[in-house]
């Protein structure tokens, strides 16, 4: 892994919240391209590895998205040949603080350490279509938000095709697709899970980052 990208506002009822605060100042106006923002390495762990709340962070919003793997450098692809970059796709939790921000890329809230929990990458042969995946987020083990990712405004294609417009994604980089609205929100304790159709399972626990260290430094 080297980079990943996500996609705000990328699903149509994410997009529906937020599109009259959108028209408000100081936007006036939605956004015409994407607006994308990063989920830098201290925020990637795996499946079974805790997600760590700062004592400032009750809660956080459970991010389920569908994570696409470069498999070759893409730049200025066209949108019909984009899917051929692909080498594969992962479920991803794009854990995020919740927050007010419209359309400035929520950075503090997204970027803390082990908020990006990521799935093994399924080769992109066993997922012929991306954009005809069900998703689904359990909560303790009850089913909390199903989505589709024939609800998003920019397929899969597209938005890939668009962001390699303007940057140049190198094999191993990721692209997040986007997260569904009304993302459930999780506390310490609390045990999440992301289900997407033909990827598998990915689940972790919510623990308290001051009690893994106190732990640790007292073994």
């Amino acid at each position: 892994m080297k980079t990943v990208v996500g996609a705000l506002l990328n699903f149509q009822d994410a997009w529906a919240a937020m599109e009259s605060a959108m028209r408000e100042p100081p936007h006036h106006r939605p956004p015409v391209h994407p607006v994308l923002y990063l989920k830098p390495a201290n925020t990637w762990i795996g499946g079974g590895q805790p997600v760590l709340l700062p004592d400032d962070v009750p809660e956080v919003e459970v991010g389920a998205t569908l994570g696409l793997v470069l498999g070759r450098a893409a730049a200025r692809v066209r949108e019909a040949e984009a899917l051929s970059y692909v080498g594969g796709y992962a479920i991803v939790n794009d854990v995020t603080v919740p927050h007010a921000a419209v359309l400035r890329p929520p950075m503090k809230q997204k970027c803390r350490d082990t908020f990006c929990p990521i799935g093994p990458v399924v080769p992109a042969a066993r997922v012929p279509d991306p954009g005809a995946l069900g998703l689904r987020v359990f909560v303790n083990g009850e089913l909390r938000l199903s989505a589709h990712t024939s609800q998003l405004r920019r397929s899969a294609a597209r938005l890939l095709a668009e962001v390699s417009e303007f940057m140049t994604l190198a094999a191993g980089d990721m692209l997040l697709v986007g997260v569904p609205g009304n993302a459930p929100r999780v506390r310490v304790g609390d045990r999440m899970a992301i289900e997407i159709d033909g990827l598998g399972r990915l689940e972790n626990a919510v623990e308290r980052e001051e009690e893994v260290e106190e732990a640790g430094a007292a073994a």
